[in-house]
């Protein structure tokens, strides 16, 4: 494992930050400038963002950077069968970011890795897509705000149904007044996963790098229903279901709901009620969450509901995975990936539309900004923060069995011990990977 220190790679790289919502000043490039960008963590979801960034012709793939060398591999082949040209290989993320010639990076690593590499990444002067949630815990989205604002970068989180023109239209819809004030936003994940069985700890495969996988993280033994994709089951390493596929459902509730701070009050219930395994998250829970007073002009309070049964795939109101946003006068019902229906008084049907989620058009929105031909990221920081901390908050609800109160400025739970050290974790002594002000 390489040791090349911190303020080896440190560098000013790419181009300058276009404008975002921190009123930053802004340097372009020219518009029909390449991006060189490199893409970390490049298998599963990262296959995904690694074949569509080759096939742009405003990108280049430069890097493509895996601690699994099949995976790693497997990366090469891609960029190389999409855009003609084979892209360098490494499996230590330092090497891109040393590298002046990159201009941003796509982080698609476990959750354990997100926070890190993305604020080593703003620090060495890249703009940064990181997958969603932002973070995982807390503490680590904050200090993703506050090297977005140090850099002059910009970072966009990867839920992209804020970039999905059938998602935009019905948010414009209820932001609009079409269903009166909106007082409670709901989200749910349902659908059937499959268990991870039991197993004990073992030798990691030949091809992995497991010490560089498990990086700032607390090391614990490797076990075979640890990867690919199972850490998520962890919570050294992930999120749970909540933070996986309900968080795109959470934003887009918070999105409609119009709440722009972090909620006061929050309590969870919920378990392992079906699967028998080592999973470390619930398989079914049902949290909530209170705003205590909203904007003018009525500046009354609104309320956040999530539920989650991930082993009954049944569709709530028509959609496996959704929203829904009840008004003073109508309710609208928003699926995923399907579309959505907006109804009036006494349930009548007023408008409703069709439409697939759009990963693509994230990424347009991300390199418009970029080049300065967009003034706004679609899911910068701020929204990014807000969606992994409700999902974040719901899981400490859980662990510690509390009704939480929440202190939105301070980012810190005033009422349970427990549940306040868990809005940060611990990290491995003296990795160089462990972000700066943790403490």
């Amino acid at each position: 494992m390489s040791t090349t220190p911190r303020r080896e790679f440190l560098r000013a790289a790419g181009w300058g930050a276009a404008t975002m919502s921190l009123s930053q000043q802004v340097v372009h490039a020219a518009p029909n400038e390449r991006c060189v960008v490199g893409v970390i963590g490049p298998g599963g979801m990262g296959t995904v963002h690694t074949r569509l960034l080759a096939s742009r012709q405003d990108v280049e793939v430069r890097y493509v950077c895996d601690v699994d060398q099949s995976r790693l591999e497997k990366a090469g082949e891609v960029v190389r069968g999409a855009s003609g040209k084979a892209p360098r290989q490494t499996t230590d993320l330092r090497e891109i970011l040393a590298d002046a010639s990159v201009d941003a990076v796509f982080i698609a690593t476990p959750d354990h890795w997100h926070a890190p590499a993305a604020i080593l990444a703003l620090d060495a002067g890249k703009h940064v897509y990181v997958e969603k949630p932002c973070s995982h815990n807390i503490r680590e989205g904050r200090l993703m705000a506050d090297a977005v604002k140090r850099s002059g970068k910009l970072l966009q989180v990867g839920t992209q149904s804020r970039s999905t023109d059938v998602v935009r239209e019905g948010i414009e819809r209820i932001r609009g007044g079409e269903i009166g004030e909106i007082l409670v936003a709901k989200a749910w994940n349902s659908q059937r996963r499959g268990s991870i069985g039991k197993t004990q700890p073992s030798d990691p495969p030949n091809q992995l790098d497991y010490d560089q996988w498990v990086g700032p993280a607390p090391m614990v033994p490797y076990r075979s229903n640890l990867l690919p994709g199972v850490w998520r089951w962890w919570h050294n390493f992930g999120c749970g279901d909540i933070g996986n596929d309900g968080v795109h459902d959470i934003d887009v509730a918070l999105w409609g709901l119009g709440v722009e701070t972090h909620p006061s009050k929050v309590t969870c219930l919920g378990g392992k009620y079906f699967f028998d395994d080592d999973q470390e998250f619930p398989d079914t829970q049902y949290a909530v969450f209170e705003y205590p007073q909203a904007k003018a002009p009525a500046n009354r309070a609104k309320q956040l509901i999530f539920e989650q049964r991930i082993w009954s795939p049944y569709p709530q109101e028509g959609y496996d995975n959704g929203a829904a946003f009840y008004g003073t006068a109508g309710v609208l019902i928003l699926g995923h990936t399907t579309g959505w229906r907006l109804y009036g008084p006494r349930m009548k049907l007023i408008a409703e539309k069709t439409g697939r989620v759009s990963l693509p058009a994230h990424h347009s929105n991300f390199f418009a900004c970029l080049r300065g031909e967009q003034q706004q990221l679609n899911a910068d920081i701020h929204v990014g923060h807000r969606a992994a901390t409700i999902v974040h908050l719901a899981n400490i609800a859980n662990r510690v069995g509390d009704v939480l109160h929440f202190d939105p400025d301070r980012e810190r739970i005033t009422n349970n011990m427990a549940g306040d050290a868990l809005v940060k974790r611990s990290y491995r002594d003296g990795h160089w990977a462990v972000p700066q002000g943790v403490s």
